[in-house]
């Protein structure tokens, strides 16, 4: 059975699809700079003018570049890309939530340098917890968020039951706290424990795994009752 896509989603694959294609995307390239006459980009990338029109009839079809005349040389067209040819195209994926909880089994290292993270990265609030958490977030993980300008020096640890509420978004932040959370909504990360390896290479290795998730998340999760969702 077809599954009813929504309608920017198939925009979005027809876009992917015109630029799954070497020559295609070496057009759009060129295109980026400035705009080109057919000719001109078929002598730059060495495309006879059968396979170039080829091309660029696709490209058009899918809406990444568009035709104008010359008001020079009124025979002459050239080629461009459309402004809004790659609005959304990344992945989308938007979730609302009242605040992003970061979990991990001891809430010692990666829940709270997510949670740590995730507060200067955006305005919805984060808090972080443990299945099973330690005694006091772990004294390599205050240092590497100090070494990048984010403090934990206050940072407590606490209980998954005590701190998760019903509008939460949890982000399991290891496999341990993804596995043992089987039977709720949540987004999972599989970030290696840095505790284990006990290295401080580990924690920054940790921490840049962290940092870019929480940047690719960020963007997609609005505060809930948004309009702009």
């Amino acid at each position: 059975m077809n599954a009813d896509w929504p309608s920017t989603l198939v925009e979005r694959a027809r876009v992917h699809a015109a630029l799954g294609e070497p020559a295609r995307l070496a057009i759009v390239d060129l295109l980026s700079l400035g705009d080109a006459s057919p000719s001109e980009i078929g002598k730059t990338l060495s495309l006879s003018s059968n396979l170039l029109a080829h091309h660029v009839k696709l490209l058009e079809q899918a809406g990444v570049i568009e035709r104008s005349r010359s008001e020079g040389d009124h025979r002459r067209t050239y080629l461009r890309l459309r402004a809004s040819a790659f609005t959304g195209l990344t992945p989308t994926g938007a979730r609302s939530a009242s605040r992003v909880v970061f979990v991990c089994t001891h809430n010692s290292a990666r829940s709270q340098l997510a949670a740590a993270l995730w507060k200067r990265r955006s305005s919805v609030p984060a808090a972080s917890a443990g299945t099973a958490p330690a005694e006091r977030v772990h004294p390599r993980a205050v240092a590497t968020a100090k070494e990048h300008g984010l403090s934990l020096s206050r940072a407590r640890t606490a209980h998954l039951q005590d701190v998760v509420r019903p509008d939460d978004l949890i982000v399991a932040v290891c496999d341990n706290a993804h596995e043992q959370l089987a039977h709720q909504d949540r987004l999972h990360w599989s970030v290696p424990d840095p505790v284990r390896a006990g290295t401080d290479e580990a924690f920054e290795q940790a921490f840049r795994d962290l940092a870019d998730r929480v940047n690719r998340l960020a963007p997609a999760v609005h505060p809930l009752g948004d309009t702009n969702d």
